[in-house]
């Protein structure tokens, strides 16, 4: 399929997907997800301990899946590690061969966490993109953006240094909302930002109301409309449906000017992202 790279800069439509990483993930875990999704994803991205739950490491899981021949897309954050130890796991990608880092600055640790951590950030999102591109400034780089209504002035400064500093491809926050993100690219190709950058639009299958309601209410910049909730909650198989929900929507953005593909994140259940891309018709 080539490289993840090859994919979201080029034509057609780019498809990432997350691996689902716990604490109990075996090698063997992560290479089956890899090969289930084999020929469906450009990329397979591996995060970050998110929301600060402990995971195996993104760097430890980009080895298995590039010793295996997988395009892994690792995220790295500013949140658990200084900048000794970032530019320590860069340029170990860097010796492994991985070519695409996905880099933010990532969220506070929350005060009542079950787990006591401290949050570093001894480095802004921008520092860490301009350390990675001076690591190895063949890293194809990414960074995250937000999805919202912006006005006819908006300049998209921050973009626009993020750029700068090495930035090569976008990536949202989960977004259900279509109005949303047609206002928004309209602003984005208006502003010439996508001969800058590919941008990537995160949707997830969502398999209850339950979960989409504490999405939208712990992840403020999330964009999950109330009908789609109103869906979850009145579907007889509301796995079936946050499927369908998802996989419709894929349909729809990809006809929206300026995407280069979406990212799917995951939930938990890594047979749910397979479905999904199979269900949109989007890989043969």
């Amino acid at each position: 399929m080539g490289t993840f790279r090859q994919a979201v800069e080029g034509k057609a439509f780019a498809i990432a997907a997350e691996l689902t990483v716990q604490k109990e993930s075996t090698a063997d875990d992560v290479l089956r997800q890899a090969e289930d999704l084999a020929g469906l994803a450009d990329g397979i991205q591996v995060t970050d301990n998110p929301y600060a739950w402990v995971q195996m490491s993104a760097l430890a899981a980009s080895a298995l899946l590039i010793g295996e021949g997988f395009d892994p897309v690792p995220i790295m954050t500013c949140r658990d590690r200084n900048r000794v130890a970032l530019k320590s796991d860069l340029m170990g990608l860097q010796a492994m061969g991985v070519e695409n880092v996905m880099l933010m600055r990532g969220h506070r640790v929350p005060k009542d966490h079950s787990v006591p951590a401290s949050t570093v950030f001894d480095l802004t999102g921008q520092e860490l993109i301009a350390l990675a591109a001076s690591v190895d400034d063949g890293f194809f780089i990414g960074t995250g953006a937000k999805l919202f209504r912006p006005g006819p002035r908006w300049q998209a400064e921050s973009l626009v240094r993020r750029h700068t500093a090495g930035a090569r491809f976008l990536q949202t926050q989960l977004c259900f909302n279509m109005e949303i993100l047609e206002r928004y690219m309209k602003r984005f190709v208006a502003a010439g930002l996508d001969r800058d950058y590919s941008i990537l639009i995160s949707l997830s299958p969502l398999p209850s109301a339950s979960t989409a309601s504490w999405i939208r209410e712990h992840l403020s910049d999330s964009r999950i409309p109330r009908d789609i909730i109103a869906r979850l909650e009145n579907a007889p198989d509301p796995e079936a449906e946050g499927i369908t929900i998802c996989a419709e929507l894929m349909q729809q953005i990809s006809e929206v000017p300026g995407v280069s593909g979406v990212n799917l994140m995951t939930t938990g259940d890594p047979a749910a992202l397979r479905a999904t891309i199979q269900a949109s018709g989007l890989r043969d």
